[in-house]
């Protein structure tokens, strides 16, 4: 409708626009009568035919056709799901990217949390003057992996605190693993399912996925009068199983709906991925040619239309309007994702959350109820003893390796 009113301007006439009677574009039947579209403007029904009319010879004999106003060929429309390869780290598609680095802040966060803990709490370390730290940074990190896989990495926490945080980072994994596994077989198993196709070739050489074009369209026209052998394949299997569709908006249903590829003009198909984000479209287009306006045969307006055509062309609107109308709402390939989003999982990671925080609370506890006793022994200030320990577990070890050093020293002598 753009178009019509742009040249409209240029041409100064006035449009009133109807349907056509039963929905064709139009093509000849067996006794060389036309129907559609060019049907109604051989018959003086209608003046002109705008639509996406694709320009072929068998057309052009009967009405009078413009320079093309864009371009299209034939292509594939296939659902996503069919179309797209394995890829190499198809094994990570179980979880979004907002996931994984959700996963690898959670690791890292519980080794840091079992590393504090140990350090603080007095039943995992009781001497830090003179006995080693068990739980180093490097065997927290390797503890925690160990934990991830079901495998395990000894020794373990002694204190509560340090349970407490084990329990909460194998009750995360075991779900985590669960919701791995279930996301990675159901993928499989949808691909093991459905075949890739890249183009013509694949479409022909299968026979799980049905496929079909547009009854009485130019599409058709292009398999059935084609010598390929590919092409000819594809028009026998298409006329044998009678996998015509209507129209252009069954056509993209039943591709939405899955397990049917839709052979059609690449323009249109090109506007139906634009909005449905589950579609897409095969890289192959074959068939190359023009949409034009009908006119009647011999008709002086047709030089006119053709020229109004070409200064629009040449102006850039007829790609402004190609931008404008074949604009994508999708979301780079967000719009249906299967993989579990970081909310499906937020429960689980609340709980870790909670249990890290009990356990470093714990650790904290464990050390004051030392401190205290400790102040009263030595009758000095609770805060005072606590401070003590606090700087003594969390300072630079240096002093133990210093110690440790000393003590293999001796026993050498």
């Amino acid at each position: 409708m753009d178009l019509l009113s742009e040249i409209a301007k240029k041409l100064g006439f006035k449009y009133r626009v109807h349907l056509v009677k039963d929905s064709s574009y139009g093509r000849q039947d067996e006794s060389g009568n036309w129907n559609g579209m060019v049907g109604e403007v051989m018959r003086g029904e209608a003046d002109l035919a705008i639509a996406p009319l694709t320009l072929t010879a068998a057309r052009e004999k009967v009405v009078g056709m413009t320079k093309p106003f864009m371009q299209t060929g034939i292509s594939i429309l296939l659902r996503k799901d069919i179309s797209e390869a394995s890829g190499f780290f198809d094994f990570l598609t179980p979880f979004t990217a907002e996931t994984w680095v959700g996963i690898l802040i959670a690791y890292l966060g519980t080794a840091a949390c079992i590393f504090i803990a140990a350090r603080l709490s007095p039943s995992e370390w009781s001497q830090p003057q003179s006995d080693p730290h068990t739980f180093s940074l490097l065997h927290s990190l390797w503890y925690t992996a160990g934990a991830l896989t079901l495998q395990g990495a000894g020794p373990h926490p002694k204190a509560l605190s340090g349970r407490v945080i084990c329990c909460s980072w194998w009750l995360f994994t075991i779900v985590l693993l669960a919701c791995y596994f279930s996301n990675l077989s159901s993928s499989k198993t949808s691909e093991s399912t459905h075949l890739t196709v890249k183009g013509f070739e694949d479409l022909a050489n299968q026979d799980m996925i049905e496929y079909g074009c547009l009854a009485g369209s130019s599409t058709l026209a292009f398999f059935k009068n084609s010598n390929n052998p590919v092409y000819r394949r594809i028009y026998e299997h298409m006329e044998r199983t009678r996998s015509f569709v209507s129209s252009m908006d069954e056509g993209v249903q039943r591709a939405k709906d899955g397990n049917f590829a839709f052979i059609g003009e690449s323009v249109s198909l090109d506007l139906a991925v634009a909005r449905h984000c589950e579609l897409v479209r095969a890289h192959e287009v074959v068939g190359m040619r023009g949409y034009s306006i009908a006119a009647a045969l011999g008709s002086p307006i047709i030089k006119n239309l053709s020229v109004a055509i070409l200064q629009l062309s040449e102006a850039g609107e007829l790609a402004y309007l190609r931008s404008k109308w074949w604009a994508s709402s999708c979301l780079a390939d967000r719009a249906k994702s299967t993989a579990a989003q970081p909310h499906s999982l937020k429960g689980m990671f609340l709980v870790l959350s909670l249990g890290l925080g009990l356990g470093a609370l714990l650790a904290v506890l464990e050390l004051t109820s030392k401190s205290r006793k400790s102040a009263a022994e030595q009758k000095k200030s609770c805060c005072i003893v606590l401070t003590d320990e606090l700087s003594l577990r969390l300072k630079n070890s240096n002093v133990n390796r210093s110690q440790e050093n000393e003590a293999k020293d001796k026993e050498k002598a």
